[in-house]
């Protein structure tokens, strides 16, 4: 048996110790980070705007609005800023007495939108929105409420304050989507580029190509709007939900731009995926 330095020997089980000892208190913080993820309410599932979305009520109110300003946006931090649980912040904000109710307001909203109670889920967000005005997790359901309730101005604001507070482009599509429904197209623009920028998930960036498409379509250029669907589209194996509703928008304006077999294949091949996704079923028959 070689012989070992009983120096060396205390270092390394020392070493060790420590070792054991950080690897104890990782796991004990991983505890309590779970520990609090749980105590949250469940986030609310992102509304985006979808295929059957762009032959809604955009174009009334487009009619109202014709504004070309950009609103005034401070650029994006290179990541969003680290979610913090939306208790911690409201008893930050308003004090603890009051962030108990905001906070159970908060959840009462989330429930109402997840059954598409929205204008309970206004009721009781408002509220929260109003006197925790910087609380994000209130500004982005409260916006995502309104924007379903088609009130676009005021999802827009509330919307925006999101974005500003949180850093993140999650809600971009939307907002994007209110502002075309103001028919506010620097906007819808300007969102679609910084949304490119960030490059966050292909879901995200194909609900706003849609959006900024759609926008397009709107102003009568139909050759931009399928440009932009169209750019490195291919027909995947295996469809999820963003590449079927791409493939209904992009077969919606093949056939406003009379390209009709075009449209009757991409239809015939988002109904072989997804016979209930808007009304594909109907779309298919009338294009023969």
């Amino acid at each position: 048996m070689d012989y070992e330095d009983p120096a060396e020997v205390e270092k390394r089980a020392q070493r060790k110790a420590e070792y054991l000892e950080r690897q104890r208190a990782r796991e004990a913080r991983a505890a309590e980070r779970a520990e609090m993820e749980r105590s949250l309410p469940s986030p609310p599932a992102r509304t985006l705007p979808g295929a059957a979305d762009l032959e809604r009520t955009a174009t009334r109110a487009v009619k109202r609005s014709r504004a070309t300003k950009t609103t005034e946006r401070r650029p994006l931090p290179a990541r969003p800023h680290p979610v913090v649980d939306p208790a911690q912040t409201l008893k930050r904000l308003v004090g603890e007495p009051r962030a108990t109710t905001l906070n159970r307001k908060l959840n009462e909203g989330a429930k109402a939108f997840g059954a598409d109670r929205f204008k309970d889920a206004r009721s009781a967000l408002t509220p929260v929105a109003k006197e925790a005005p910087e609380l994000p997790e209130g500004r982005e359901l409260l916006g995502l409420t309104l924007y379903r309730l088609g009130q676009w101005k005021e999802a827009a604001d509330h919307l925006e304050t999101f974005r500003a507070l949180s850093g993140s482009t999650e809600q971009h599509p939307v907002l994007a989507d209110c502002y075309r429904a103001l028919g506010r197209w620097n906007d819808v623009d300007a969102l679609w580029e910084e949304l490119g920028e960030a490059s966050p998930s292909a879901e995200l960036v194909t609900e706003g190509r849609i959006v900024v498409a759609g926008a397009k379509a709107d102003q009568g250029d139909l050759t931009s709007a399928i440009r932009i669907l169209e750019q490195n589209w291919r027909t995947p194996k295996r469809p999820q939900g963003h590449h079927l509703r791409r493939a209904y928008a992009l077969a919606d304006l093949y056939d406003q731009a009379g390209r009709i077999p075009r449209a009757r294949e991409l239809f015939r091949w988002v109904e072989g995926h997804a016979p209930d996704l808007a009304d594909v079923r109907d779309r298919v028959k009338a294009l023969g």
